[in-house]
């Protein structure tokens, strides 16, 4: 209005009223409603900004994509989940992870596998979005050789079944550390399942070594760990060193040695003693502290001999016994082909059946018991194979003629 009156007052005094008053009339009408609306126009908004620039872009997920989204309701057998705004999905059933305890506001990813379900809603699945990243993770832990734990679910005669990220896996007998590879007498099965389910619901710090994601198979290792901690201190020793320890198990085939930090060797049966022995129960026992002599080194595998630090008393057989000599020997043994006797503690010899008797034997059981003493006739002795051949029969032949 002040407008109008300005707009009045400079017109010139002789122009008519009635020209003045319709002036002020469109004033009223067009020039006060546009400058109010120019004043009062908001800023534009962000998304007439974005689609002004046309930087606004949206893109519907086909089957097979995985989405990520935000946890908007928890059923009892279902969960929805909205897909950026731009979507409402429905996991549930199958489909569902029961590994997974979500609640609203939680962070999914998730697999499309049905764009329009009977609710207008995508039909989406955790464990195509869960697999799929599972096994991306285990790839890159076969990779790296990373060292992660995993808990023991189950044991079976070959080994422990576990799980790392989500997938089943399993870890054979032969992968377990020293500490946990069940050492049984004799290998039975039953004994072996019993020292594995006792690992059962333990924590094990493993490397994965196999991870096919096409077979679906994952294998584990406890031992590739236990290499790995043992390589620093493995690479002091040489062979031909001499080291202590403590026997941790006796097995038939020889007995296991602890020394230094947690390094452990097998002494063979066959480098127990330089005489024969039938088990190493007989001379050793679990706990008892020996002297050894490296004799082998294997990547991680140490193998060891107690006989070598001591002398071969094979050296100098010659010096005590000769071929035709009469001996006395205890009978130790007794298998189908022979009898094993001990002539004194380290030289030990041999009595072939045929040389038992002079009639046919068909039992050698029927010539002598463990235990029992005769007088052999030594007739052959080869000290570089550390054998002694002795005769039964020709030791009674002569006793007879004489």
């Amino acid at each position: 209005m002040e407008n109008a009156h300005r707009l009045a007052s400079s017109l010139p005094y002789f122009m008519d009223s009635s020209i003045v008053g319709l002036l002020l009339i469109l004033n009223i009408l067009f020039l006060t409603p546009m400058t109010t609306a120019l004043a009062q126009k908001p800023a534009a908004t962000e998304l007439e900004t974005l689609l002004q620039t046309n930087e606004l872009t949206v893109t519907f997920p086909k089957i097979g994509d995985a989405v990520k989204g935000t946890v908007v309701a928890v059923g009892r057998n279902e969960v929805r989940v909205d897909i950026g705004g731009i979507a409402i999905g429905i996991v549930r059933g199958p489909e569902l992870d029961t590994n997974l305890h979500l609640t609203v506001g939680d962070e999914i990813e998730a697999t499309v596998i049905d764009l329009d379900n009977e609710f207008g809603e995508l039909e989406l699945s955790f464990k195509g979005a869960d697999r799929k990243k599972s096994w991306d993770k285990l790839k890159e832990l076969l990779t790296s050789g990373t060292v992660v734990p995993v808990k023991v679910l189950e044991a079976n005669k070959g080994g422990l079944i576990v799980r790392l990220e989500g997938v089943a896996g399993f870890l054979p007998v032969s992968q377990l550390s020293p500490e946990n590879y069940p050492r049984v007498a004799g290998g039975e099965k039953n004994k072996i399942l019993e020292k594995l389910k006792s690992l059962v619901g333990t924590l094990l710090d493993v490397k994965a070594i196999d991870a096919n994601e096409e077979a679906e198979k994952l294998i584990v290792s406890e031992k590739a760990v236990w290499e790995t901690k043992q390589e620093s201190v493995l690479s002091k020793y040489k062979i031909g060193d001499a080291v202590e320890g403590d026997v941790t198990a006796v097995t038939d085939f020889g007995a296991f040695v602890r020394f230094d930090q947690n390094l452990e060797g097998l002494v063979h049966i066959s480098e127990i003693a330089w005489q024969r022995i039938d088990h190493p129960r007989d001379v050793l026992k679990v706990g008892d502290h020996v002297r050894a002599q490296i004799i082998n080194i294997e990547g991680s595998k140490i193998f060891l001999s107690m006989k070598k630090l001591v002398e071969d008393p094979w050296k100098n057989v010659g010096n005590r016994f000769t071929v035709g000599q009469l001996v006395k020997g205890r009978v130790l043994k007794i298998n189908p082909f022979g009898l094993f006797v001990e002539l004194d503690p380290d030289i030990h010899g041999l009595a072939h059946i045929s040389e038992l008797s002079s009639k046919p034997v068909k039992d050698v059981n029927e010539i002598a018991r463990i235990g029992d003493e005769f007088e052999f006739r030594i007739v052959t002795i080869d000290p570089e194979n550390h054998r002694l051949g002795l005769s039964l029969r020709k030791a009674k032949e002569e006793e007879k003629t004489a």
